[in-house]
């Protein structure tokens, strides 16, 4: 019963190379995404705004930065650059007019774009020095957003982002944008869950490697860069204007400056680098974190009868929230989406395991 694997042979390549040979990989997928589709029904709409819809959008951030970082091996430091274009140019479409639709397509070609310049330095550099070069990228769109008022109105100002809408209808309501975000998480993962078991993935992986060797073998490695940093920015592009559409309600140049960039790519080492399960791990403990600290604190203050100055308050969660980073990298260096991996292989085998030889 505990043994998952028992009775399942797999007789041919194309059985053992399913999306989930294992049933029980299967059937848990399967009760989450029920879990997500009743979770309006089932969690305060406050939770579920505040918590739960910002963690689904920054998952599919992270995943989009996972490919390119993880997959591709190809450092990025940029991330909230291409997010802010995709952003902005959503919702100048949207305040022309644009269906959401196009608006959210416009996004991401324009992100991709932007995101292709970055597979150009790849080219000549690689490593810490890519990085570097990603994060200049990232400052220039920073100078670009506080100094050209025509985009974003100027440093301090805020963009209107127009009701959001699907098929001419207005989405309002909490549920309503908690499934925007919901659905657009899913396609995401599904698309990196089927992008690793294609020719796509296996070029992706052997770029990371090794780009001289997988030359050798005749990947184009310049051209699988190109399509990592653009397919990566295309979806950031559309998380990023999502964001916007569905929590933020407007845009603004503090939401996507490099401070944002070295979070969604703390996100992804944390969670573990070419880790899907991973990525939900890493912003679940980035993002939603230093909130539930906070709480625990607060309460813990109050039950003891402790006296903490606001300042004290504000900051001890935050040393406990980077004190848990380090710690679960001490225990597990390849992050989050290793330790269940570890978890889960274990599973696997128990109680076979307990049989002394």
């Amino acid at each position: 019963m505990f043994y998952r694997q028992a009775g399942i042979r797999h007789r041919s390549y194309v059985s053992e190379n399913k999306l989930f040979p294992i049933p029980a990989d299967r059937n848990i997928l399967w009760f989450l995404l029920a879990l997500g589709v009743l979770a309006p029904f089932l969690i305060d709409s406050l939770y579920l705004n505040s918590y739960i819809l910002p963690w689904l959008i920054w998952s599919a951030a992270a995943l989009g930065l996972n490919l390119v970082t993880g997959w591709a091996g190809q450092l990025h430091l940029g991330y909230a650059a291409v997010m802010a274009v995709g952003a902005y140019s959503a919702v100048h479409a949207a305040r022309f007019g644009v269906p959401w639709e196009f608006a959210l397509l416009i996004a991401g070609f324009s992100s991709a774009l932007i995101g292709s310049v970055f597979a150009f330095a790849a080219m000549r550099v690689k490593g810490l020095y890519l990085a570097l070069t990603t994060l200049a990228m990232q400052f220039v769109m920073d100078w670009v957003l506080s100094h050209v008022p025509a985009i974003t109105g100027g440093s301090h100002a805020s963009l209107q982002a127009p009701t959001f809408k699907l098929l001419g209808q207005p989405i309002t309501s909490d549920a309503g944008l908690y499934y925007v975000a919901f659905g657009w998480c899913v396609l995401v993962t599904i698309f990196i869950l089927n992008m690793r078991r294609t020719g796509l993935g296996r070029a992706l992986v052997a770029v990371r490697e090794k780009d001289y060797a997988a030359a050798i073998l005749g990947v184009n490695s310049f051209y699988y860069k190109i399509i990592a940093f653009a397919t990566s920015s295309f979806i950031g592009g559309i998380s990023g204007a999502i964001l916007v559409a569905t929590f933020f309600f407007l845009a603004s140049p503090e939401q996507f400056s490099v401070t944002v960039s070295i979070q969604v790519l703390a996100m992804v080492i944390v969670g573990g680098l070419a880790s899907i399960i991973g990525s939900y791990f890493g912003v679940a403990l980035i993002l939603l974190m230093p909130g539930i600290a906070n709480s625990l604190f607060t309460l813990l203050a109050d039950f003891s009868g402790l006296q903490f100055s606001p300042e004290t308050l504000a900051h001890i969660p935050n040393a406990v929230y980077g004190a848990l980073i380090v710690i679960f990298l001490m225990v597990e260096p390849l992050g989050l989406g290793k330790i269940y991996s570890n978890i889960r292989d274990y599973l696997l085998v128990w109680p076979f395991d307990q049989i002394k030889k």
